[in-house]
């Protein structure tokens, strides 16, 4: 068994250039012996489990949807909207939901207070994640960014 205490674990934070996004996160699963982005075909866990923070008036990450990944949201403190492509819902403190894989999402702090919550995510083989809103797409594990150029299946192969 391997056991941490949230306290010990250290916070990261990630912004945006123009500040539009902003996030700290405590990586829990890394903690007790997990890999980034590397499920158990990889010698990590099936899972991840992050306790995230969110400062007022900014979302985490931009609007996007996974290929193949399932993340579920435990809200523990604040207010946020979260955004889908078929609706906005206001949510709180003690509020649960999931979003599977190609369902886009966003959460966005809409309170004067940090936004507290736990995220749990699966681990696909691969996952692709698709930002709607600028076109973009992004790999993991690679963790590369890039926007597609759609050509021929047969384009520079002979």
């Amino acid at each position: 068994m391997r056991k941490v205490n949230i306290s010990q674990v250290s916070e990261t934070a990630q912004h945006s250039p123009k500040g539009a996004f902003a996030v700290f996160r405590k990586h829990i699963s890394l903690a007790l012996g997990g890999l980034k982005d590397v499920g158990v075909f990889g010698g990590g866990h099936p899972f991840d489990l992050e306790l995230v923070r969110v400062p007022p008036n900014r979302a985490a990450w931009p609007f996007h949807s996974h290929s193949a990944q399932w993340e579920l949201y435990v809200i523990i403190s604040g207010k946020a909207e979260v955004r889908t492509s078929a609706e906005t819902v206001a949510v709180g403190a003690g509020d649960v939901f999931i979003h599977p894989p190609e369902e886009a999402h966003q959460l966005r702090n809409i309170g004067s207070d940090d936004l507290v919550y736990y995220v749990i995510a699966d681990h696909a083989l691969a996952d692709v994640a698709h930002y709607p809103d600028s076109g973009k797409w992004f790999t993991k594990p690679q963790r590369k960014s890039f926007r597609m150029l759609e050509a021929d299946y047969f384009d520079g192969e002979e």
